[in-house]
């Protein structure tokens, strides 16, 4: 049985709704292309939703957006940390510089040179750890013990809202969708996915890439 505060961390259509009015002047409104190639090898009519445009390369910054927003209305100040191999930790950085405050993040000590560099542009600050669950773990407990606001890369109400947003956009161009699929990752995406999705009456897929399936 669930507890009321499991309940009440569930975003629901309206926190998608607000995170989009709130994070509109740091993300951007990324195109829906299609291609008549894809749709005749398909046999469907294909919308891809390109947030490989969005500032940073990913989605994240849509749910970073959202998260560093929220602790402003919150009154919680600050810095805040969080453990990533990457592109979450790109997006908090810059979410966190705009916002004029600083990100700290737990990044594996194999992660790709070209995504430490990234969390660093952005004005983040890079903490190594062993590339493990319970090493970024441990990394991030320090932080929070520094004094430093934790916001999790997907497990977390205001990341999940954010992300929410990008099939908020794709509905309101395509409102004729049938199916969305979404990759899977740690989850955020696909829940604020489902959550934005839940009234339209449409299916929603999850997928991985079959040579790094979690």
């Amino acid at each position: 049985m669930e507890t009321s505060a499991t309940l009440i961390d569930i975003p629901d259509i309206a926190d998608i709704h607000l995170a989009e009015a709130r994070i509109r002047q740091q993300v951007c409104q990324t195109p829906v292309v299609t291609d008549p190639l894809l749709d005749a090898d398909l046999g469907c009519k294909l919308y891809c939703k390109c947030e490989n445009l969005q500032r940073t390369g990913a989605c994240k910054l849509r749910g970073a957006s959202n998260a560093i927003s929220r602790q402003a209305e919150r009154e919680i100040m600050g810095d805040v940390a969080t453990h990533s191999s990457g592109n979450h930790g790109a997006a908090l950085a810059l979410a966190a510089r705009l916002a004029g405050r600083t990100a700290h993040v737990v990044m594996p000590d194999n992660s790709s040179k070209m995504k430490i560099e990234a969390v660093r542009s952005y004005g983040g600050e890079v903490h190594f750890c062993e590339p493990n669950h319970a090493s970024r773990a441990a990394g991030l407990e320090r932080l929070i013990d520094q004094g430093k606001t934790p916001i999790h890369p997907y497990d977390h109400p205001d990341i999940i809202a954010g992300q929410g947003t990008a099939a908020l956009e794709l509905e309101q161009e395509v409102p004729t969708l049938e199916q969305v699929i979404t990759p899977l990752g740690g989850g955020g995406l696909v829940s604020g996915t489902v959550i934005a999705t839940r009234s339209w009456g449409v299916d929603v897929y999850a997928v991985e890439p079959e040579g790094a399936a979690d």
